[in-house]
């Protein structure tokens, strides 16, 4: 494979909403997600109601990349070959001692089927949820999430003194079924989209000029430009017009919604096909795809084909960018083929943040209570996303190695960016470094290295724990 990546060379490229075109104010979106899910909880499960309070040190528990083990309520951040670097029960850290004495230097249990989740079988992927028993936090979505059902996991524990097996996950499904189900943005119903209509602008960035002229500068030059996301197309129409314009839907020639990814990818024609769409419900089930437009599910076998057509190309070459390693990256990577550009904002850190349009202080609620850290940046409980330290024996120095997620991003991403506007200005042909095995791990990354991921010479300084 080549070394360098340019999008002058892609033929079709392809965008997520969420968290990739669609940026989020995190703290803001962050406590909406918990909020919703917590007052479900709450008033519609008996949940205890101090789950409905948190405070701004409360949030230092979200950290990407960990997963939760649903029959003991353990949280856990695994290193590259499937070992466990840090884990809590709830939010309660497990101590170093308690680390080896539960784990010791042995794969996490959940990540013995994981080498065996490869295959070409629909919906299977090789991160650690395969089981069924497990599930992993990969997005900003999730992660709100993840400190409700740590906090799930502190409450029943003290109310049924140290118990040690849990049933609340059925609760959380039910709670995200409530506040996302395909009705809810037109029935107003559950705590999300209702708030998300009267103050999209408290939750919701608006892109910059420099990232629509982008788009429009790809169709110029020949692209196929295309929007596939997991949003329901009445979510879709409201976060596109804000972000983009009134007219954001003429900068893609192809737009999918309700897109169900990973299955989107992985899944064959017949188990997902294309829906057309009518006032934003779906009507006509389509037998493949004749003609850009507008569509809802399908599947990319069937996209391929018509892009294809559009191309006059036996094997267009496709590009996807996304956010989540989960539904966007392994599998558009290990499914299609295709390039994928992973959009991670923990290689930008809060203190760039610049929000447009930011209310001057003296304009907001004197009383508006803190929000708490950004979601990006880095946890003093779980330590950097990409890296991490184990202790020596004896005299030995601590060692650093890369995360499980780390590995995954340099295995399934062409390259990794903090966001679009950061290559907006850039030529269409410039050329990146790839993530490859002939490169550095911390090569694909866009721009260079952040601080969080150590020194550009950061491989020299990690051992190897990959089998």
């Amino acid at each position: 494979m080549a070394q360098h990546f340019s999008l002058a060379a892609c033929d079709v490229v392809g965008f997520d909403l969420d968290h990739t075109l669609c940026r989020y104010n995190l703290p803001e979106s962050a406590r909406l997600i918990y909020n919703s899910f917590a007052q479900f909880l709450v008033k519609e499960k008996g949940y205890n109601e101090g789950l409905l309070t948190l405070t701004p040190e409360d949030w230092d528990f979200c950290c990407k990349g960990l997963a939760l083990d649903l029959e003991d309520g353990t949280f856990i951040k695994l290193a590259a070959d499937g070992t466990v670097l840090r884990a809590s029960h709830g939010t309660k850290m497990m101590t170093p001692e308690a680390l080896t004495e539960a784990f010791g230097k042995k794969e996490w249990r959940h990540c013995v089927s994981d080498k065996r989740c490869t295959s070409d079988k629909p919906g299977v992927s090789d991160i650690p949820c395969c089981s069924g028993k497990c599930y992993f936090y990969d997005n900003y979505f999730d992660l709100p999430g993840a400190l409700l059902c740590a906090r799930v996991v502190d409450s029943l524990t003290k109310q049924n003194r140290g118990q040690k097996t849990f049933d609340f996950w059925k609760d959380v499904v039910a709670g995200i079924q409530h506040n996302f189900k395909m009705s809810a943005f037109k029935e107003n119903c559950g705590f999300f989209f209702p708030e998300i209509k009267r103050n999209l602008g408290k939750y919701v960035h608006r892109c910059p000029e420099s990232v629509r002229k982008w788009l429009r500068q790809l169709k110029d030059a020949g692209k196929i430009t295309m929007l596939i996301t997991s949003s329901h197309s009445d979510y879709c129409k409201l976060l596109g017009s804000y972000i983009l314009g009134k007219d954001f839907a003429d900068l893609f020639d192809i737009v999918i919604t309700n897109a169900l990814k990973p299955g989107f990818f992985s899944h064959f024609p017949t188990q997902r096909p294309f829906y057309t769409l009518e006032n934003d419900e779906e009507k006509d089930e389509l037998p493949s795809l004749d003609k850009p437009g507008w569509y809802s599910q399908g599947n990319a076998a069937h996209l391929y084909e018509l892009l294809k057509k559009m191309t006059s190309k036996p094997e267009p070459k496709v590009v996807y960018f996304g956010d989540s390693m989960h539904s966007d990256i392994f599998p558009a990577h290990h499914y299609t083929n295709w390039e994928t550009v992973l959009i991670l904002e923990e290689l930008q850190g809060p203190e760039m943040e610049k929000p447009e349009e930011a209310e001057p202080l003296e304009k907001r609620g004197k009383y508006e209570p803190p929000t708490g850290k950004p979601l990006n940046s880095l946890s003093n409980k779980w330590g950097s996303y990409f890296i991490d330290s184990v202790s020596g024996r004896g005299r030995a120095e601590d060692s650093l190695v890369y995360t499980w997620s780390s590995k995954r991003i340099s295995t399934y991403s062409t390259i990794a960016i903090p966001n679009i506007e950061s290559i907006a200005e850039l030529p269409l042909d410039y050329k990146f470094t790839r993530f490859s095995t002939s490169n550095s791990k911390m090569a694909g990354y866009y721009p260079l290295v952040h601080d969080t991921l150590g020194s550009q010479d950061t491989d020299s300084k990690i051992i190897s724990t990959e089998k």
